[in-house]
């Protein structure tokens, strides 16, 4: 009797543990149920918030495409949504991206090359993406043949730093009593370029004229007087002595 008793009371218990177990799957169905009916229509209100704050920029809107169309100094800017187009309007062009205006609607366009950053039309790039260097409307890994970096360009020829101040007015080493004289200023290469272009590329010399100080203080003019003959003798030692032909 004791086994038989046993057995019926074990079959009972597993009989209402599979009634609890079905009593649970019931309210997560139920719980699922009135999640899917609640959550639609709060979704649905904040896109359709979000909505209507996209539409405030915009002269005309949809609510499936954003904006249609936009005022004359904005952008249409159109983003990939689905299998659909997205529009926004905005005061200037993404990167990547450059600003086409027209009579009817202000676009903006994508770059030809991924690699550039800012253009000024599809194929001419103003600015690069970094890790590229940009040199003639193009944007480069490394510089062309015959160029090299400088900054995020690249440049041919020789690169020059600022002018040199104007230098003393002066004539045959006077500095005073003639009328007129020469200023020169020198042009020096930048200190940018590399050393293998920095030989083929000399400094470059200005001159122009200028007024000097028609008499020189006394003292002044004597010791120029006497700079000069110094000058003069000096020449003359280190110039060569030519014996006549008679004495030969």
């Amino acid at each position: 009797m004791r086994p038989a008793l046993f057995q019926r009371q074990s079959f009972r218990q597993m009989l209402r543990n599979l009634f609890l177990v079905e009593m649970h799957w019931q309210h997560l169905a139920l719980l699922s149920l009135f999640c899917q009916t609640l959550l639609p229509p709060v979704a649905a209100g904040k896109r359709s918030e979000s909505w209507r704050q996209e539409c405030r920029s915009c002269l005309e809107c949809s609510k499936e495409n954003g904006c249609l169309r936009c005022s004359e100094r904005l952008f249409l800017f159109l983003t990939r949504d689905g299998m659909s187009h997205r529009g926004s309007c905005l005061h200037s062009c993404p990167s990547g991206h450059f600003g086409l205006r027209a009579k009817d609607l202000n676009r903006c366009m994508k770059c030809k090359a991924p690699e550039c950053e800012r253009c000024f039309n599809k194929d001419f790039c103003t600015k690069c993406k970094g890790g590229f260097l940009l040199f003639k409307g193009k944007c480069f890994k490394s510089c062309p043949e015959g160029t090299f970096p400088q900054s995020t360009d690249c440049v041919e020829g020789c690169v020059f730093g600022v002018w040199s101040e104007w230098s003393l007015c002066q004539r045959n080493g006077l500095s005073c009593g003639v009328r007129w004289g020469q200023q020169i200023r020198t042009h020096e290469v930048s200190s940018r370029t590399p050393e293998e272009t920095e030989v083929l590329c000399p400094p470059q010399t200005e001159s122009r004229k200028c007024r000097m100080k028609k008499r020189c203080p006394k003292d002044k003019r004597k010791n120029e007087r006497i700079e000069e003959r110094r000058k003069a003798q000096k020449h003359l030692k280190l110039s060569p002595v030519t014996e006549p032909p008679w004495g030969m």
